[in-house]
């Protein structure tokens, strides 16, 4: 189990002295990864997928999300970052969207770059993704890693259908680093390139990328602690002004739905998602064939798209509403996109098939697993149904798995531990 568990980086940690047991991060976890035993919460790191929502729903900062400390940039002689289109979001509309980006410069940063400016780039290589792949119906996009390890661990039967190109900010990571070394004659580990994401299964993506055939990026951190220090630098940068190049009309891949109405055209039928809970109820009718009729799918694990990760500062809908504010409002501006099909075309953005996570086996050995099936539903029949979690498992299911397993006893169970108790004291 040991050589299992460090098979998987998570950007996220559990601080057992601030766990008190409440089991609101078991209820929220989509894929049944926690466990709340002798009070304290765990993470079963194979069926863990990132998604951020026990990071939301903790009340007591017992599960906290990581990234990388800014400090590490200073490894590198010339540092570069990415900044995911949610960040414009996170500034009041007193402050623009340059200012914004003219402060990272601030930090220590010799060049910053945005995810929006590959977006019309994005748009035209899944248009040609779905027409050269008339056979897979319907294409599911991979632009969010929580979703990506979401199919691995629950749909692995949609893995074929995943779009299999990589996401926009290692499309540009990609790009950059060609580019940068070439024109200041820079050795590979003297350029680094940073990503500042607004959800921890993008700081994941960044520390164990799924399907890539390298690691691309050299760390990343999180939209909120930037904003942190971003801050202090935002007043000088509204004052003092300088020439600072924005792609806010590309500002339209942070937000939900906005994707899929670009995407689709005549021959091209697209749909939007958002919400885990939402995505998974998608993900099994496109199991079930009933979505068929939809070319490519959309599919966002948090509330209205990037802009509702956890690393975020602001609202989503805020967010959401400035972001619009400002695509509605800015001045066109073009990016030279030959350099990137060419890449394109020399197959450089192709991601490798994914493999599925296999976290359903309840034994290598068949006879054994069907004993132990056998077993969970003796011990199913005896629990309650109640599915209250009172137990530190997510279901009676779960918990009678768990007991099969030796992770629990039946006696976990207070509900019918309480009912124990009222009989014997009856007799």
């Amino acid at each position: 189990m040991a050589e299992q568990e460090s098979k998987y980086f998570h950007a996220i940690q559990i601080l057992p002295d601030n766990c008190t047991g409440c089991t609101a991060c078991v209820r929220v976890c989509p894929t049944e990864a926690i466990r709340v035993r002798d009070r304290k919460a765990q993470i079963d790191p194979n069926r863990c997928i990132d998604c951020g929502n026990c990071v939301t729903i903790c009340q007591f900062h017992a599960i906290i999300p990581r990234s990388d400390p800014l400090e590490i940039i200073n490894r590198f002689k010339y540092k570069v970052a990415i900044v995911s289109s949610s960040y414009a979001g996170q500034f009041t509309e007193d402050i623009s969207y340059s200012a914004a980006k003219q402060a990272l410069y601030a930090l220590g940063f010799d060049e910053v770059a945005e995810e929006a400016m590959v977006t019309d780039f994005m748009i035209s290589m899944i248009r040609e993704y779905i027409r050269s792949n008339r056979d897979k119906r319907p294409i599911l996009s991979s632009n969010c890693p929580a979703v990506v390890r979401l199919i691995q661990v629950k749909y692995p039967s949609l893995l074929p259908n995943l779009f299999h190109e990589e996401a926009p900010m290692s499309i540009l990571t990609r790009f950059l680093r060609e580019k940068i070394a070439k024109e200041r004659e820079l050795k590979d580990e003297e350029l680094g390139i940073f990503l500042i994401v607004p959800c921890v299964a993008h700081v994941t993506a960044v520390h164990q990328p799924e399907g890539a055939y390298k690691h691309l990026q050299d760390g990343a951190f999180s939209i909120g602690m930037i904003y942190g220090k971003v801050r202090e630098h935002i007043k000088n940068a509204v004052n003092n002004p300088t020439e600072v190049e924005t792609f806010s009309k590309g500002l339209t891949w942070a937000l939900s739905g906005v994707q899929a109405e670009l995407v689709d055209t005549d021959d091209i039928r697209a749909l939007s998602v958002n919400g885990i809970e939402n995505v998974m109820d998608i993900l099994s009718r496109v199991e079930d064939h009933y979505l068929d009729q939809y070319d490519y799918i959309v599919l966002r694990s948090c509330t209205n798209g990037c802009v509702g990760g956890c690393l975020n500062v602001e609202n989503p809908f805020v967010a959401m509403s400035r972001i619009k504010k400002m695509i509605k409002e800015a001045p066109s501006r073009d990016f030279d996109e030959s350099p990137l099909k060419e890449l394109h075309e020399a197959g450089e953005f192709d991601v490798s098939p994914l493999a599925p996570r296999s976290i359903m086996e309840l034994d290598k050995d068949i006879k054994n697993a069907i004993q132990k099936m056998k077993k969970i539903n003796e011990f199913l029949i005896m629990l309650p149904g109640l599915n209250c979690s009172a137990c530190g498992s997510p279901t009676c299911y779960a918990l009678a798995e768990d007991i099969v397993q030796g992770k629990a006893t039946i006696d976990d169970c207070v509900v019918l531990l309480k009912r124990h108790n009222i009989e014997d004291e009856e007799d």
